[in-house]
């Protein structure tokens, strides 16, 4: 499954952004930024609650407070909701929270954190999102350590979803598709390129063969 990712901090960038993907997928990722937990801002929580998608999606929130966007993903009609086992607080709470809400939880690890950190948790989610770059920005670099942690964990965890976020190309997705992913989630590479649709197809068919 090849996931677009949308990334901007003004609204009407974002709905031009949903609007051109629901031409050629049913299921985006949307990234949140708090300017906190990451550097960057994303749109905001208004933006998201004044918004209502018929496409699919999960929320990536790279936020220190994840509850607190909840009601928001709700009205704006997501399915899942992924946040950041950096941040400090009851990992169990949080997840009991999301899927008290109708919602399936994910787990985003950044690229530097291990397996053993989070282990405990994995159970208790539906997917893990492992991060290959370090969380904030379109564009980042590739870390292609990443790839082995994916290969251990689905060693481990053979069942369980496991994703790809950040730094996504063309030229690297031989190597992705090795490591056993289930999900690659495609920012930059299919948003900005002159035909997103196309991006995104010949990424679909790559990724497939």
């Amino acid at each position: 499954m090849i996931v677009p990712a949308l990334l901007t901090k003004e609204k009407s960038e974002f709905l031009r952004m949903l609007e051109i993907c629901a031409g050629f997928t049913d299921f985006v990722q949307v990234d949140i930024m708090d300017g906190e937990f990451v550097a960057s801002k994303s749109i905001t929580q208004n933006d998201i609650a004044t918004t209502k998608s018929e496409t699919g999606s999960e929320a990536h929130l790279m936020v220190k407070e994840p509850l607190k966007w909840l009601d928001a993903f709700k009205t704006f009609g997501a399915k899942r909701i992924i946040y950041h086992f950096e941040i400090d607080q009851d990992h169990t709470a949080i997840i009991e929270k999301i899927k008290a809400m109708g919602f399936e939880a994910g787990l985003a690890v950044n690229p530097y954190t291990e397996i053993s950190d989070f282990n405990y948790l994995v159970d208790a989610v539906d997917s893990v999102l492992f991060m290959s770059v370090v969380p904030g920005f379109y564009g980042a670099k590739f870390i292609p350590e990443v790839l082995d942690k994916i290969q251990r964990f689905k060693k481990i965890y053979p069942k369980k979803v496991a994703a790809i976020d950040g730094g996504v190309k063309f030229d690297n997705l031989a190597r992705i598709r090795a490591s056993g992913v289930d999900h690659v989630c495609v920012g930059s590479a299919i948003l900005k390129d002159p035909d997103p649709a196309a991006a995104y197809l010949k990424f679909l068919k790559l990724f497939n063969e």
